[in-house]
C-alpha cells in the first residue's frame, strides 16, 4: 500500500493562525479600594467594643486600635496615622477635650461622647473637632456617614450639639447697634445703585434656595451661623419664650450646681428615670439619688418636675432672685 504521509519539502510552512486573543497579556483584578481606618477613644470597653462592631461591619470602613483615655488615643493615631478619629470628652487620666488639639495635628477627629454642655461643644469646635455626635441621637447608619463624611471635611452635628452651639453664638452675638436715620429712603437706594421701585427691589432681593447640608464643595465652617441655621432642631418655642431674638434662659448659676449635678439635672429635665440616668453616667443608682438630694435642696424643690421647671425656666419665679 502505498505510503500517503506527506513529505516534507523543505519549504517553509506557514504560521497558524492568529488568535485575537493568544497574546493579551493575563487579566489581573483591580485592587481592592482602601478601606476608611478608625481609631475609637472611650473609656467604657462596651461603647468601644460596639463601635468597633458596627463600624468594622462595613466593607469600606476598619477600626485600626481602640483607646481608653486621651494619650492612648494619641499614641494609638501617632502609630496608626487613621483616617477619623473617634473622640469621647469625659475620660479618666487624659480627657478628651485635653487630648483634642494633639490628635487634629494628625486626623479629622468627631467627637463621640454622652456630653452635651453648650461650653464642651464649643469647646471642642474651637479646638477643632470636625463634628459633635451625642449618643442616643444617631442611627446606626448615620453614624457611619458622619465617619465617612468626616474625611472629606463635611460636618455633622446631633440636634443636641447644633442647638448647643447656636445657644453659645447667640449668646456671645454683639447687641445689634441702632438703625441709623433714613435708611431705605429713595435717596439712600439710589446711592447703592438699586431702583426705587419697591416691586423691583423686593423681586431682585428673592433670597436662593440654600444649598442642602453635606453637598460637597459648598460645606461652610464647622462653627458658622450659616450651616447651623440649618441644623438647629425644629424645637416650638412661644414667642414668650424669646427676648430681643435670644432664648431668655434662666440664671442658673445661681443654683450653683456642680458640673456633675449639672449634667444629671440636665437629663433630669429630658424625662430620664434614675436607672436610665446611672446608665447613661456610668455611676450607680445610689449615686445618682445621692446628687438628686443635693441638687433638690439647692433648687429648693420637692419634686422632679418642680426642679426642672426651675432649671428649663418655666417655672414662675425662675427669673427672679431667690427670696
Amino acid at each position: 500500500m502505498p505510503d500517503q504521509t506527506p513529505h516534507s519539502t523543505g519549504a517553509p510552512q506557514p504560521p497558524p493562525p492568529h488568535h485575537p486573543f493568544v497574546d493579551l497579556p493575563p487579566a489581573h483584578p483591580a485592587p481592592p479600594a482602601r478601606r476608611l481606618r478608625v481609631v475609637v477613644a472611650d473609656d467604657n470597653p462596651v461603647v468601644r467594643a460596639g463601635l468597633t462592631a458596627l463600624l468594622s461591619g462595613r466593607p469600606d470602613i476598619e477600626v485600626v486600635a481602640e483607646a481608653a483615655d486621651g494619650r492612648q488615643a494619641y499614641e494609638a493615631a501617632h502609630q496608626h496615622r487613621p483616617d477619623v478619629v473617634l473622640l469621647d470628652v469625659r475620660m479618666p487620666g487624659v480627657d478628651g477635650i485635653s487630648a483634642l488639639p494633639y490628635l487634629v495635628r494628625i486626623a479629622p477627629v468627631m467627637m463621640l461622647t454622652y456630653s452635651r454642655e453648650s461650653e464642651i461643644v464649643h469647646e471642642a469646635l474651637r479646638l477643632g473637632a470636625g463634628g459633635y455626635l451625642v449618643h442616643g441621637e444617631f442611627t446606626a447608619d448615620q453614624l457611619v456617614d458622619a465617619v465617612r463624611d468626616i474625611k472629606e471635611g463635611r460636618a455633622h452635628f446631633t440636634p443636641t450639639a447644633a442647638g448647643a452651639l447656636l445657644a453659645q453664638l447667640r449668646q456671645d452675638r454683639a447687641p445689634a447697634p441702632p438703625l441709623p436715620e433714613g435708611l431705605g429712603q429713595s435717596s439712600s437706594a439710589t446711592a447703592y445703585g438699586i431702583s426705587t421701585s419697591g416691586n423691583s427691589y423686593m423681586q431682585s432681593q428673592q433670597p436662593s434656595p440654600p444649598a442642602p447640608f453635606g453637598t460637597p464643595g459648598v460645606a461652610p465652617p464647622p462653627t458658622s451661623p450659616e450651616m447651623l441655621s440649618h441644623m438647629q432642631p425644629h424645637v416650638g418655642q412661644s414667642s414668650s419664650e424669646w427676648t430681643s431674638g435670644r432664648p431668655a434662659t434662666p440664671d442658673r448659676s445661681r443654683f450653683q450646681l456642680s458640673t456633675r449635678e449639672a449634667e444629671i439635672m440636665d437629663l433630669i429635665a429630658s424625662g430620664m428615670n434614675n436607672q436610665q440616668i446611672a446608665a447613661t453616667c456610668f455611676i450607680s443608682e445610689k449615686t445618682v439619688k445621692n446628687h438628686i438630694n443635693r441638687i433638690f435642696a439647692k433648687l429648693h424643690s420637692a419634686s422632679r418636675s418642680e426642679a426642672a421647671a426651675k432649671w428649663i425656666g418655666t417655672a414662675p419665679d425662675t427669673h427672679r432672685g431667690r427670696g
